[in-house]
Formats: structure tokens, C-alpha cells, sequence
């Protein structure tokens, strides 16, 4: 299922700029170098866009399409990717330290071994999600809907998970401890 027919960067436009380059500037906008620029793709259609390994620290894709996206190995520390829409994303082993999911949707995605530490998902849909192995330390899941997710051997400690949707959740080997 995972990354057949995805489009790669060079090949899709926002706001009339050639993705790639997006994505180049904000390499170097992360690093602090010259030439560097914020990705700012809040909105934008993303639906099955190649981002395996690139580095998206702190870029803006509030309310973004990012359906069946790969995220792989994404950097993606403090990203807002608030209201996105990332259905059947695939995120595994992403470092999303601190980004901010609130209000996405995030059904049957696969967040398999990813760094979650901090992050906010504040109201996600995070039904049949694949979190196995994830680390949700310190992460907000409050009032997230997390039915039927797979959540075996994930870090759940000290997580907010006021108001979270358990219901048929498999949980078996989750660490969920307050310390």
C-alpha cells in the first residue's frame, strides 16, 4: 500500500513553486543558511507527495491534504500540521517532537517507531491508526479518537489522554504509566 504511485516533489506546484524547491529552501531555512525560507503549505494539496527523509522542521501545513503522503523519516520537529488531512499517511519513524497534529485527521495512518514526544493531538481522528513502537511521551491525546488503533509496545507515559476514545484499541503491550 505504502508508496506506490507517489508524486514526487519536483513534479507537483504550490502557489506556483516548484515543490522541490519548497522544500530545498527549507532545508537551509532549518540549518539557518543563506537562501533559506519557511515552507509555508498550509492549505496546500499534498495528496501522496514523496517527503521520505526531508527535513520539515517547523514547517506550516495547518489544514493541508496530505492523504496517503510519505512521511518516512521525516523531520518534523515543531511542524504545525494542525487540521491537516493525513488519512493513510505514512509517518513511520518520523521525529514529530513537538509538532502540532490538533484537530487532524489522522485515520489509518502509520506512525510506527516515530518520536511523538510533546506532540499535540488535541481532537485528532486517530481511528485504526498503526502506533506500534511510536513514542507518545508527554503528547497530548485529549479528546483524540482512537478507536481501534494499534498501539502495542507504545510509550505512553505521562501522555494526556483526558477524553480519549479507546474503544477497541489494542493496548496489550502499551507502557502507560504515569511517573
Amino acid at each position: 500500500m505504502f508508496g506506490s504511485g507517489l508524486r514526487k516533489p519536483k513534479s507537483v506546484r504550490v502557489a506556483g513553486k516548484r515543490l522541490s524547491d519548497i522544500v530545498e529552501a527549507h532545508e537551509r531555512f532549518a540549518r539557518a543558511a543563506d537562501g533559506g525560507a519557511r515552507a509555508e503549505l498550509a492549505g496546500a494539496d499534498l495528496r501522496r507527495v514523496d517527503f521520505s527523509g526531508a527535513v520539515l522542521t517547523h514547517a506550516n501545513f495547518a489544514g493541508a491534504r496530505l492523504e496517503g503522503a510519505c512521511l518516512r523519516e521525516a523531520k518534523l520537529t515543531s511542524a504545525d500540521l494542525s487540521g491537516a488531512k493525513l488519512r493513510k499517511a505514512d509517518l513511520r519513524t518520523c521525529d514529530a517532537t513537538g509538532a502540532n497534529f490538533a484537530g487532524a485527521d489522522l485515520t489509518e495512518a502509520d506512525l510506527s517507531g516515530a518520536e511523538l514526544f510533546r506532540a499535540d493531538f488535541t481532537g485528532c481522528v486517530m481511528r485504526r491508526v498503526s502506533g506500534r513502537a511510536a513514542n507518545f511521551r508527554q503528547a497530548i491525546l485529549r479528546n483524540a479518537d482512537l478507536t481501534g488503533a494499534d498501539l502495542n509496545v507504545a510509550s505512553l507515559r505521562q501522555t494526556d489522554l483526558e477524553g480519549a476514545r479507546l474503544d477497541g484499541a489494542d493496548l496489550e503491550t502499551t507502557i502507560i504509566r504515569k511517573v
